[in-house]
């Protein structure tokens, strides 16, 4: 009789813990194919951000030809008159303000080469004369309090750093650039760190479901 019953509640015992897998196996399906799309999904928005990045930061990067970096030194620094810009007003309302136009002529590496300075190549893009143009805005007294501090400092420190084209085909010279190799690295950063983040979990929960078959089977072998 003893024996009959340690069999019945061995085999109890048994079925009890197949059910317990069963439901812990139940319970971490839908867990993991969570993870798996989670992963897949940072995987695609990392493909998409590269594709938008490599057609707009990366495109500008390599299409610059501002890539020596050299001193220049200030030969001539002059406000040739206002500019014009627009500023938002509202919703469909736009007005009128301006602003100085300091044009700086700088020579390079003195070599003799003379170029007109730029403050970047949206700068260069947006205007043909003025070495700064300040975000456009009502108060035209405080963009001319900008444009006089540029050139005041431009008067004070007669050499500055500045990148130019070592192939002369632009004569204009860039007093700092907005897409170079750091702007790459930093553009490519965060797609390639969400790139990463998402494989690692895929491979994390192929991992684990892989332990967990490799324990079924030592249990298995066990009884």
């Amino acid at each position: 009789m003893f024996f009959v019953a340690g069999a019945r509640n061995a085999a109890k015992f048994r079925e009890v813990d197949i059910l317990d897998k069963k439901k812990t196996v139940t319970a971490l399906k839908p867990g993991e194919d969570r993870a798996i799309l989670l992963g897949l999904g940072m995987i695609l928005c990392s493909m998409m951000m590269y594709f938008v990045l490599g057609i707009t930061v990366l495109r500008s990067c390599a299409d610059s030809v501002w890539t020596e970096e050299g001193t220049c030194a200030v030969i001539n620094s002059t406000v040739t008159g206002d500019m014009n810009c627009s500023y938002s007003c509202g919703s469909n309302c736009w007005r009128v303000s301006r602003f100085p136009c300091l044009q700086v002529y700088v020579s390079v590496n003195n070599t003799g080469r003379i170029g007109r300075l730029s403050h970047n190549e949206e700068t260069q893009d947006a205007s043909s004369e003025c070495v700064y143009i300040p975000r456009c805005q009502k108060d035209s007294a405080a963009m001319r309090a900008v444009i006089v501090n540029i050139s005041q400092h431009l008067k004070t420190n007669q050499h500055v750093s500045c990148f130019y084209d070592p192939s002369e085909q632009q004569d204009t010279v860039l007093l700092t650039r907005l897409y170079d190799h750091s702007a790459a690295f930093h553009t490519l950063l965060w797609p390639s760190c969400t790139l990463t983040i998402g494989a690692l979990i895929i491979v994390m929960v192929n991992l684990t479901q892989y332990l967990s078959r490799l324990c079924e089977e030592i249990g298995k072998i066990k009884r």
